[in-house]
């Protein structure tokens, strides 16, 4: 997505959206950490309804990209998302659940402070995503000056759109496997 969103707002129009990430998961992690995995284990149709509606802003969203407009109609028909819409996409992406919990539930022992070792984990996380996230908005945008013709541009974002969607099969597999 934020590769997508460099090439279809550049670097700077595409900044609060890579920042929503990079802070976004980290607090997720941090709520996780401190309990809202112990609800979702009381209350397992309220992390089913997280769940769908993630699966369904993941679908919203791919078709945004796959409607983005080209590049130089793009600063009057849409919009990259903006950093509370990418923080909050965190809270509803399944893919983040998994390795949140994944992560929490592997790099945490229980004989030293949760708190702290969570902190950790979430720090680590921020780091990480701020690199990975500004290399990604890097390639998008440098990908705008192969793909200059209208066209190919449509090609990529439709593909963009189809990758986002093939990535949240498995878990939509998984729903159905487990019903």
């Amino acid at each position: 997505m934020i590769m997508a969103s460099g090439l279809n707002f550049g670097i700077r129009r595409s900044i609060p959206h890579a920042l929503g990430i990079a802070i976004g998961f980290p607090i997720m992690l941090l709520a996780l950490g401190s309990g809202l995995g112990t609800i979702f284990d009381r209350y397992p149709l309220f992390h089913e309804i997280i769940k769908v509606s993630g699966l369904l802003y993941l679908v919203y969203l791919a078709g945004r990209i796959a409607k983005a407009a080209p590049i130089e109609h793009t600063e009057t028909s849409t919009k990259p998302l903006n950093f509370f819409q990418a923080a909050l996409f965190q809270w509803v992406n399944p893919k983040a659940w998994v390795m949140g919990t994944g992560a929490i539930s592997s790099f945490t022992v229980s004989n030293q402070s949760m708190f702290d070792q969570v902190a950790f984990i979430a720090l680590t996380f921020l780091v990480a995503a701020a690199i990975s996230v500004s290399l990604w908005l890097v390639v998008g945008h440098q990908l705008k000056l192969w793909l200059k013709n209208n066209r190919y541009q449509r090609w990529f974002n439709f593909t963009m759109a189809g990758l986002l969607i093939m990535s949240i099969l498995p878990v939509i597999s998984s729903m159905l496997i487990g019903l």
